[in-house]
């Protein structure tokens, strides 16, 4: 790899951790000694990058720091593609069409070679029929998860009782043939799974979450016998 391509591997490197990571880890992971890595680090600095370093602590790079993503290897190039394409064909109404725009504004900002990359990926999720889904509801989790707000839904059981549950969504799974949000239920005390299609109302509610939504899901996972989380 040549310089330029190292820099941008190391800006990716530091801005895919949030706590601060060792020079030595660094020129590990980049393939190059200790006294390169010194000197990519002071060449970037140079150049803007708001890196902050601290003797036996590490490197770590400031919050809010944005750099577009200038270049993408063969595999990461396909896997944008392949997820773009298989949000885009989910019927999920706003998340379907932003995974389109998404697309469509990566090889906008793409020279040429890569945009027609994009266009030859060659790449297409292939599944069986999906029944009707409810996007307008979807939504609502999705925006309830992002404001960290408490969500108010009736529940319909197997026999078609319902009840009332206010939770904490966490997560919002995709399966092929339905959607699942894993929450913490105020009711129980505890994480429940609840089927989309047996929620026959949600509205957002004013309370937040009682904890951040990242620990949340840290929780969910570690209670579900994950011994780390998706990242």
């Amino acid at each position: 790899m040549d310089k330029t391509g190292r820099l941008f591997a190391i800006i990716d490197g530091l801005r895919r951790r949030r706590r601060p990571v060792t020079a030595e880890a660094l020129a590990e992971e980049q393939g190059v000694s200790v006294r390169t890595l010194y000197r990519d680090i002071q060449a970037l600095i140079a150049l803007g990058a708001p890196i902050d370093g601290e003797a036996g602590v590490g490197y770590v790079l400031r919050p809010g720091f944005f750099l577009p993503p200038l270049m993408f290897t063969a595999d990461e190039l396909e896997a944008l593609v392949l997820g773009a394409r298989w949000v885009e064909g989910r019927q999920d109404g706003g998340l379907s069409r932003a995974a389109g725009l998404a697309l469509a504004k990566i090889a906008a900002a793409s020279p040429g070679e890569l945009k027609q990359r994009i266009d030859e990926a060659g790449l297409w999720p292939v599944s069986s029929p999906w029944r009707e889904i409810n996007a307008p509801l979807l939504a609502i989790v999705r925006e309830a998860m992002r404001a960290e707000k408490t969500l108010h839904i009736e529940y319909a059981d197997e026999g078609g009782a319902t009840t009332e549950r206010a939770i904490w969504p966490a997560v919002l799974a995709y399966f092929e043939e339905k959607q699942v949000i894993a929450a913490w239920c105020l009711l129980r005390q505890d994480f429940r799974s609840f089927r989309i299609d047996r929620v026959t109302s949600a509205r957002i509610g004013d309370t937040g979450f009682g904890r951040r939504r990242a620990v949340l899901m840290a929780d969910f996972w570690r209670q579900s016998g994950y011994a780390d989380a998706p990242s």
